[in-house]
Parts: C-alpha cells; structure tokens; sequence
C-alpha cells in the first residue's frame, strides 16, 4: 500500500510542479547550472516512493560519483520534509532507500554492468529509471538500463528520466531525442510521441542565493556561459585538440583493439582535486613507434580524500608510476605512505603549451568508457580576442584529465625537447 502524505506545491520552482506527475515515457529534464532539475527530481523520487507504489533504479556512469550527487540530494529531501524520515530505511553501504511500503531507490553505476544484471526491488517492478549526467552515458549503456524495466502494469507505467547539462550537439541524446523531434534553439518544452523536454535555468530557481546568481550571470566565456549560464547546446568553437577518436578498446574487430596484455607501455597522470575540482587520474598505453596515445581507463571524482584515491588506485595501476601535479607535494607524499608510486610532475617554463603542442602531435584513442577525457577534449579551447579570433592561451576550465595527460607523458616531452636541442648544434 502506498503511503498517505500532504504535498504542498510552494515548496517546488514552479516550473517544476506540472511534471510531479507526468507520465510520458521518456522525460528529459535539462539546462544550465543551478537551475533546480536534480532537486525537483529528487523530490519527485521521495514524492513516488510514498504515495506511487513505485521503484526507481538511478544511475550514472560512475557508481561512486552517485553517493555524493544524487544519493546525498534524496536523503536531503527525505530529512527536509520533517516526520517523512521516519518511513524511510536508508542502507548507506549499498546505496538503497526503502520506503515502509516496501518500494525502494536502488542506485548504480553503468560501470558495473554485473550489477545491473541482478537487480531487483523487494517488491514490485522497477518503474523508473532515472540517469544523472546522462551525457557521461552511451546509448548502448541506456539501453542495458532499459532492459531491467521488466513487468510493469498500466496503473505503473514505466518512466525513462534523463538529466543533464546540454554539454554540446554532437551527443548522441541531442542526435535522438532533440535533432529528431525538430528542437529549436529557443524552445523550452516539447511534448510529442510519449516524450516530454524541458529546458531550465537559474532564472527558473527561485530558490537561490544572490551569490549563486551573480556567479552565474558574470560568466565571460562564451561557450561557459551559453552552455551552463543560459543552458543552450554547446556549439564548439577554437577547439585546441581535433586529433583523437572514440573506439572500443575491447572490440577485437576494431583496428585499435588493445586487449589489457599489450598495455604494456602504460603512463599515468594525476590531477588532485577534492571539493568543486575532481581528482582526475587518466590511465594510458604508448605505441611510440605510431605516436599513438590510447586512453584506457580514467577516474574523476570530487570528494576523495588522498587514502581513499590510493584504494582507487591500487586497482587500477598496482606498482605501476603515476606523475602528479606537484603543485601539492603533500597529496604526492601521501599516496606514496598509502602505497602508491607516485612522483612530481616537473613542470617549468612554458610547461602547458609545449605539453599542449606534443600532445597535438599524437594520435589520440581514446576508449568508449571514458567520457570525462571526451568531454574535456571537445571543449577545451583557446581564449579568443574580443573579435573571437584564438589567442595562444587555452581557457583554464575542465581541463582536469587533459592537464593529468600532459603529467604522464612529461617524460616523452622533456625527451622530444632534448633532441630538438641536440639538432641544433648538430
């Protein structure tokens, strides 16, 4: 049975409110930073967990990002809303809420494709399935999703949520659902075929700070400010790397296939992070003779502290080095306690174009799988004068995991640097 309780409309932006119980099958919910999406889903969550009779699988593509993102904003709604916390049991360890009426919140990450196989609600059927950062996923991976969506009935109608910042046009979610149904640029909604699109931003939150909003609102880069500010498609511009492709590392069908045996030649790079930055860590094999970068594996997470990065990763790179940012010799000095063959990038003069300007002089696989190290690359850019001509100055923002490429291969660099001077004097 479900649970009775009072839902006052107030407490949601109202632009939200209408969606509390819409029923298309696949709803899409985007826009520009703070604009309250994640929060109003959320509480629609805790909304239908109660009084909907209801389970929802939620995920992302990182199974840990989750706990600090979606996970911690539902627990906040259930604590906010005063006695309702007391119908709730939540099992930290695995991520599960579960309601007194026994319907539950099952999170899990698109990186433990195990997992999904075996996940099952105490009771009922799986009615929603809610992506976070939907933009991070492949198609492929929402369509395993889809898959746990068994059973059903026609008072529970299956839902497929997608939340996101509409990072750039070239994502498959912008080519299906907003290319196909004839999205304009100034639309806010659309309701067309068993699917709903609506387009927020901050000034769709009223709920924010005066801070918030002027943050916001004194963004100066251009693609930074249509994308997160005004919440438009990202259209790409002076773009610093074009010389990379996507490619399943794992297909042994595929030219570029790189079974875990042939990573022979493996060079890893760190980028500390903790609060608004990530620890960015990307994992790579070098075929020199090719000049050929494969990246294989990635880790981008906020909120790790330096223990718990040295669990990560042991198993990801064992006994093998990694060079970190030197700028925090402290963090370098504690993964080596923690066990981890960590060292200081050395950096230097001009470190950050030059590293930019080899790294353009190779080929660059990266592996399906990691969307942090393809989102950097499609938006890392050059500054650009007020005629929007590129400057030699690439915009210092997400540029986490390209800065760590630039730590791994610092030795290559310096070697490259070498032999141009030696044929100098030759």
């Amino acid at each position: 049975m479900e649970t009775e309780v009072n839902i006052y409309p107030e407490i949601f932006n109202p632009v939200y409110y209408p969606y509390l119980k819409a029923m298309e099958r696949t709803q899409i919910f985007y826009g520009g930073s703070s604009s309250g999406k994640s929060k109003f889903l959320a509480m629609r969550t805790v909304y239908d967990l109660l009084q909907c009779g209801r389970n929802y699988l939620i995920a992302r593509q990182v199974g840990r990002t989750l706990r600090g993102s979606v996970f911690t904003e539902i627990l906040r709604v259930i604590n906010d809303w005063g006695d309702v916390a007391k119908l709730f049991t939540v099992n930290k360890s695995d991520m599960l809420i579960t309601c007194q009426n026994g319907y539950q919140a099952i999170f899990a990450g698109l990186d433990d494709v195990a997992k999904l196989k075996s996940l099952t609600p105490a009771k009922g059927a799986i009615t929603d399935i809610w992506i976070e950062e939907a933009t991070e996923t492949e198609r492929a991976s929402m369509k395993e999703l889809l898959k746990r969506q068994r059973g059903g009935s026609a008072k529970y109608p299956k839902r497929l949520t997608l939340s996101f910042n509409p990072i750039y046009k070239t994502n498959w979610i912008y080519e299906e659902f907003f290319k196909a149904n004839g999205w304009a640029d100034d639309q806010t909604e659309l309701k067309a075929d068993g699917l709903s699109i609506l387009k927020t931003t901050y000034k769709d939150n009223h709920f924010l700070t005066p801070d918030d909003i002027a943050d916001l609102e004194n963004e100066k880069d251009e693609y930074y400010r249509n994308v997160y500010t005004l919440g438009n498609w990202g259209v790409l511009g002076n773009v610093i790397f074009k010389n990379w492709k996507v490619v399943d590392l794992n297909d042994n069908d595929s030219e570029y296939y790189l079974p875990e045996a042939q990573r022979t030649n493996r060079k890893n790079g760190l980028d500390f992070g903790f609060s608004a930055d990530p620890a960015a860590v990307v994992l790579t094999h070098y075929d020199k003779k090719h000049k050929r970068i494969y990246v294989y594996d990635e880790v981008y997470e906020t909120g790790l502290t330096n223990p718990e990065l040295a669990d990560i990763l042991k198993g990801k790179i064992s006994s093998d080095y990694i060079t970190a940012d030197s700028a925090e010799p402290k963090s370098v000095v504690e993964l080596g306690m923690n066990g981890i063959n960590a060292t200081g990038a050395k950096k230097g003069k001009d470190s950050i174009t030059f590293g930019i300007q080899w790294l353009q002089q190779q080929e660059l696989i990266i592996d399906v799988k990691c969307i942090n190290m393809r989102n950097e690359l499609s938006t890392y850019k050059w500054k650009e004068d007020a005629g929007g001509n590129p400057l030699p100055v690439p915009v210092d923002k997400n540029n986490h995991l390209i800065d760590a490429l630039r730590y791994a291969y610092e030795d290559e660099m310096i070697e490259y640097k070498v032999v141009q001077m030696e044929s100098l004097y030759k």
